[in-house]
C-alpha cells in the first residue's frame, strides 16, 4: 500500500469519525446546558470550505513546498496518524462529558489528566495536526495556508467560547488549571 492510499483511507477514516463525533455526542435541549454560541456551525463550515478550497490550490499550482521533497509525503502521513491519535483519545478519555457542541452536563466533571494535563484542549490540537497534514498534501504553501489558517482562526473562536462555559461551570478549579496547562499547543500557547 502506498503512502498515499494509506493517507487517503486515514483522511476517510478521520471524515467519518467526525460525521460520528456530531451525531453521537451532540449535547441536544434537555441534555445538559448548551452554550455553544454558533462555534459548532462555523467550524463545520470553515473546515469544510478550507478543506475543499487547499487542496485544490493545492493541485492546480506548482508544488513549492520545500522542493516538492519525498519525505513531504510521509511526514504528512506521521501528522495525520499522530493527529488521529490524539483527537481520539481526548475524546475517548472525555466519554460522556465529550460533546461535539459546546455544553456543561449535570455529571460533567473537570478533566486535568491524561492528555489534558499538556493542554487544555488535546483534541482540538489533535484535529489541528489532521488539518496540518492535509495542508501539507497541498505541496503548496498557499495550499496549505488556506488549509490551516481558516480553521485555526475558528478553533481559537470556539476555544474563546468553550473556556467561557468551562470557567462558569467549574470557576476556581478551572483558573488554576488555566494557569497551570497551555491552551492549545503544548508549552507554548
Amino acid at each position: 500500500m502506498t503512502v498515499l492510499a494509506v493517507g487517503k483511507a486515514l483522511y476517510i477514516c478521520w471524515v467519518l469519525s467526525e460525521v460520528a463525533i456530531f451525531v453521537f455526542t451532540r449535547t441536544r435541549s434537555g441534555q445538559g446546558e448548551i452554550k455553544d454560541r454558533g462555534s459548532l456551525l462555523l467550524l463545520w463550515v470553515v473546515i469544510f470550505a478550507s478543506l475543499y478550497l487547499g487542496p485544490r490550490y493545492g493541485d492546480t499550482h506548482p508544488r513549492n513546498m520545500l522542493g516538492n521533497a519525498e519525505w513531504i509525503r510521509y511526514a504528512g502521513l506521521a501528522l495525520m496518524i499522530v493527529g488521529l491519535t490524539i483527537r481520539w483519545t481526548a475524546v475517548a478519555s472525555l466519554g460522556r462529558s465529550f460533546s461535539a457542541n459546546v455544553a456543561i452536563r449535570a455529571e460533567q466533571c473537570l478533566k486535568t489528566d491524561g492528555l489534558f494535563r499538556f493542554v487544555r484542549h488535546p483534541s482540538y490540537f489533535g484535529l489541528l495536526l489532521v488539518i496540518a497534514a492535509i495542508g501539507i498534501h497541498t505541496h503548496n504553501w498557499i495550499g496549505f495556508a488556506v488549509s490551516v489558517i481558516p480553521p485555526f482562526a475558528a478553533l481559537s473562536y470556539r476555544i474563546h467560547v468553550e473556556e467561557g462555559a468551562l470557567k462558569a461551570a467549574f470557576g476556581e478549579a478551572y483558573e488554576a488549571y488555566s494557569r497551570r496547562t497551555k491552551r492549545l499547543i503544548p508549552g507554548i500557547y
